[in-house]
Formats: C-alpha cells, structure tokens, sequence
C-alpha cells in the first residue's frame, strides 16, 4: 500500500472513534490493574448498580470490542495481552486495588438470578428433596417431565430425593425453565465475571486469583512459625529472632549457674533462694525441733519443695526397709548415728 493511501486510510478513521480510544487508553493508563469483565446476560439497570457498589475502588468503562482492542494495544507494556479476553459481551475494568482484592470484590458483588430457556447451565442443576409448598395438582407431572423425584404426599407436592435434572453445559429448555421459576430456584450467578487482569507486568487468570484468603493466612503464618523455631533451634540470628536467641542463652547461661552453685552478683538472690527453700523443706522432716534453731521451728516446707521432698523420702524409706530385710540391725543403729551426727554438724 503506498503512502497516499496509507493517509487515505487514516482521514477515514471518524474523530469519535479516536476520541473513545484515546480516552480508553487514558482509562487503561490511570489504574495500577486493569483488567477485562464479561457482562454477558446482566440487565441494565443491575449493571449500573454493581457500578456503583464499585465506586471509589473499580470503575468499569465499557466500549466497542474493536475500539478496546486498539486501545490495549496502543498502550503496549503487557497489556496487550488482555486482547485475547476481548470478545462477547465485555468491559474494561481497572482498579488501584491488588488483583486479588479485585476478584475478591467482584466475585462478593454477584447474585443469585433465575435462568430462562435457551440458556447454558453454568453448574449442574438440582432439585432439592423436600416439600415444595405447592398444593396437588398438575406440577407434579411437569416436575416428573423434568427428570425429578416427585410425588403427593400428605396434601402437598414432595421431592423425595435430591434430583439433578441437567448438567452442566447443556441447554435449558422451556419446561425446565418454567419449573425452575416455579419453585423459585436460581441456578446461575450474575456479576460480573473477571476473564483477567494484568497488574504489575503479570497477567492473572481467575484460578491465580481465587483463594481461600483464611487458608492462606494460616498458611503463611505457620510457615513463619516454622522458619521461626528453625532459626532459634539452628542459632542463626536474624532481625526477628536475636532477642529470643538471646532470652533463651540467658536462661540456660543462668540454669547451668545455678546448677553449678557459681556465685555472683546476679545469681546470688536465687542461690540464697533456693538454699533457703532447701533448708526449710528439710527442717520440716524433722520431728524433733528442740534439735532445730529457733528460727526454723513450726516452718512448713515450701509447696513444690515439698513435693519432691516426700518422693525422695518414700524412696529413701523403701532403701531402707529394703535394707533393714537383708542387714543386721546394729549397722542401722550405726547409720542413724551418723545421720545424727551430720544434722548436728549442720545446724550447730
């Protein structure tokens, strides 16, 4: 083609349809995301209603399929990709929103609605056991047409079981359709229904975007909970877990102190401590307090001290009858003698 033709060409482009791309192109150049919407089967006035439940976080601007095609691909950098969403009855739609709050949003804006003959089901269609609420008469029949258990019982019209009568993908016919409306059932969603959205330099299918949000959150926290644990168990410090690392050396540095009897100024409290609940969970053994200081007389041993204080005694009383089947009884007279002896060593 030569290029007097070329500009022919051009001047027969009508100045509308330049104007409606170049404010297309501003549309697709205004939003972080855009994306394609299919508004197949929406009544008018619910589509400007879905509109404004948009308003202030989508905005969809509809337009000729040729006239979005060229203005995707006049904007270039990826989005021409969307070329491929525009055919049937479509939308552009953009958002500062992230895709997923975006197919979130729109997935949550659609409702139930009745379907009519001639039409495609969108998922298989079932009739739900129960009564139906309508008196005998005719309907049954046309229920049993459409491929539903159903008969009369008790005065109204039930449906035994539940009943798939169609499948999904195949055609509703009219009998169906009228049943359907009957019974008031709504097997279809109307929204409006995201084909994809490039964001980022990414274009997402609908599958990348529906996720169980909770799922995902639980998902991430527990792989956060994980990477937590591994790094304090392996002593690889990061940002997030030096100052457990660091708690936790300090309490097996302080363990270990203490086990050890070491002395300073910071174990000092707890060695005193733990001395004292020693000593009195001991004195409380002894029967006999003209044998213990003043300041010991009447205590009683500390709860936990206690505790173990009784197992080791049932212990050492089990040795010791043990002991006093297979041994003469001078030698316990000698053992409790030194018993004797050390006690009083110990307490003056």
């Amino acid at each position: 083609m030569s290029q007097a033709e070329d500009v022919r060409k051009t001047e027969t482009v009508p100045e509308w349809k330049q104007a409606e791309v170049d404010d297309l192109v501003d549309f697709l150049e205004r939003y972080d995301a855009v994306g394609i919407v299919g508004v197949t089967g929406i009544p008018s006035r619910q589509l400007q209603s879905m509109r404004r439940g948009l308003h202030g976080t989508a905005e969809v601007r509809m337009s000729r399929n040729t006239l979005m095609a060229r203005a995707v691909e006049q904007v270039d950098e990826g989005i021409e990709q969307l070329a491929d969403e525009i055919a049937g009855e479509v939308a552009f739609v953009g958002t500062n929103d992230n895709p997923f709050g975006l197919y979130k949003e729109l997935e949550a804006s659609k409702t139930p609605a009745p379907i009519g003959a001639g039409e495609v089901a969108p998922n298989d269609i079932v009739i739900p056991e129960g009564d139906t609420g309508i008196d005998p008469g005719p309907f049954v029949g046309e229920l049993q047409t459409v491929g539903a258990s159903a008969r009369i019982m008790e005065g109204s019209i039930k449906v035994t079981e539940d009943s798939k009568v169609l499948e999904a993908g195949e055609t509703v016919d009219q009998d169906l359709a009228d049943v359907l409306s009957e019974m008031g059932i709504e097997p279809k969603e109307v929204g409006l229904d995201l084909r994809a959205v490039f964001a980022d330099g990414v274009l997402f299918e609908p599958d990348e975007l529906a996720i169980d949000v909770d799922e995902y959150r639980a998902d991430v926290q527990a792989a956060a909970s994980a990477a937590r644990n591994l790094s304090v168990n392996a002593a690889y410090p990061t940002a997030q877990t030096v100052g457990t690392m660091l708690g936790k050396a300090a309490g097996e540095a302080k363990s270990v102190g203490l086990e050890a009897a070491i002395v300073n100024e910071e174990l000092a409290p707890d060695l005193i401590g733990k001395a004292d609940a020693q000593m009195r969970a001991l004195a409380a053994q002894i029967d006999d307090e003209e044998a213990l200081p003043e300041e010991l007389q009447g205590v009683e041993a500390p709860a936990p001290a206690e505790t173990a204080d009784e197992d080791e005694q049932d212990d050492e009383t089990t040795d010791a009858e043990d002991a006093d089947e297979s041994e003469p009884e001078d030698d316990s007279d000698d053992d409790e003698d030194a018993g004797g002896e050390g006690l009083g060593a110990m307490f003056g």
